[in-house]
């Protein structure tokens, strides 16, 4: 859908997709497309079903279909994250290890083990939704929110789990904490995860964390 002249951003979810688009930058034979939302909807429509995209829009390049492979291929980004778990840094691991009927340390293993998928950013600026939780860890979200969540939080919501990229307010149980920037609006671009990268964890102590964070231990 990037592809399509007019596009201006894509925004997925977990079952919808928002396309932001210039009206204007879809003209027809005579100059302007009178109706250049109906047009897009009907290309998408035809996309969905498999068609070829070239045959439905002049404006696409032949070698768009190239360009789309490499992209696929190396948009999917495998992602480390450091996370110093427990203690100051995860204090609902204990909560979930009980809800789990798993030692403090089984959930941890299992936790870092997982090889997840970045759903979707959502929620706030660089919030990544992560997909392959392990279904012994799914846990309810607190019935106490906490007003202030730190930045870095690695968390658990129900089947999800997640990284919390600023201080937020939040119900999500944090189990650990990653030293690693989630968000710079400085950075290009501004958000370290995108959706459809792949994410593993790598667990770390309080001196790792220390190292990481640019900070004396």
């Amino acid at each position: 859908a990037a592809k399509l002249p007019g596009i201006i951003d894509v925004a997925p979810a977990y079952s919808t997709l928002l396309l932001r688009f210039d009206a204007f930058a879809r003209p027809d034979k005579n100059g302007l497309d009178e109706r250049p939302h109906a047009r897009l909807a009907e290309i998408l429509h035809a996309l969905l079903r498999g068609a070829n995209p070239k045959t439905l829009d002049p404006g696409l390049r032949r070698e768009d279909d190239q360009e789309n492979a490499v992209a696929l291929r190396e948009g999917a980004r495998l992602v480390e994250i450091p996370v110093c778990y427990g203690g100051e840094y995860g204090p609902d691991l204990e909560a979930v290890a009980v809800h789990a009927g798993l030692s403090p340390d089984a959930v941890v293993a299992r936790h870092a083990a997982g090889d997840y998928s970045v759903a979707m950013l959502g929620f706030a600026p660089g919030f990544p939704y992560l997909l392959g939780l392990d279904p012994a860890l799914h846990a309810p979200r607190r019935t106490d929110p906490r007003t202030r969540v730190p930045a870095g939080s690695v968390a658990i919501g129900g089947a999800q789990t997640g990284i919390y990229p600023r201080e937020l307010p939040g119900g999500w149980n944090l189990i650990g904490r990653t030293p690693l920037p989630l968000f710079d609006p400085r950075r290009e671009p501004p958000a370290l995860l995108a959706a459809g990268d792949r994410v593993r964890f790598r667990a770390i102590d309080v001196d790792g964390f220390a190292r990481l964070a640019g900070r004396p231990a």
